[in-house]
């Protein structure tokens, strides 16, 4: 078998992914022509001042979504509904959807939480849910109990 240059593959296995997606799905949009990468901010437009990092990045057809986390004084179930909803948001925001994830990576501030957070996750991502890591972190930004991010294909 001949040897693979591995960024071929990844290119090739990312266009023939978008190509089925878009193919397959009813009324949707063709996926972005551009190779480059693409940020993409809430409103459209950049900051007027120098941001930390944006909700989304788009390179070819994958789309990476930053951390989000929760900072609002509830429990990990309304904690994990809110990321949960703010990550469904900047997907279709990118052009995306949950259904689309590939990988999720979930940082909870208490491993005791991890029962209950799946109780919220499951079924979040449609029938084939995204490979995920998930791990247990000193502390998180503000009052977060819980942080994740995704990529996905458009």
């Amino acid at each position: 078998m001949p040897k693979t240059d591995r960024r071929s593959f990844l290119a090739k296995s990312a266009a023939a992914a978008a190509a089925t997606a878009t193919a397959g799905a009813v009324g949707a949009t063709a996926a972005p022509k551009t190779t480059g990468k693409r940020t993409i901010w809430a409103d459209g437009k950049a900051p007027d001042k120098p941001a930390m990092f944006p909700p989304a990045v788009a390179y070819g057809n994958l789309v990476f979504i930053s951390g989000v986390g929760a900072h609002v004084g509830h429990d990990i179930t309304e904690h994990t509904k809110i990321v949960l909803d703010q990550i469904q948001k900047n997907l279709e925001m990118a052009g995306s959807s949950m259904e689309k994830v590939l990988k999720a990576t979930v940082f909870l501030a208490d491993i005791n939480d991890y029962k209950a957070m799946n109780a919220v996750y499951l079924g979040r991502f449609g029938a084939e849910p995204p490979v995920r890591t998930t791990v247990a972190v000193a502390q998180l930004p503000g009052k977060s109990l819980i942080e994740i991010d995704v990529i996905a294909y458009i």
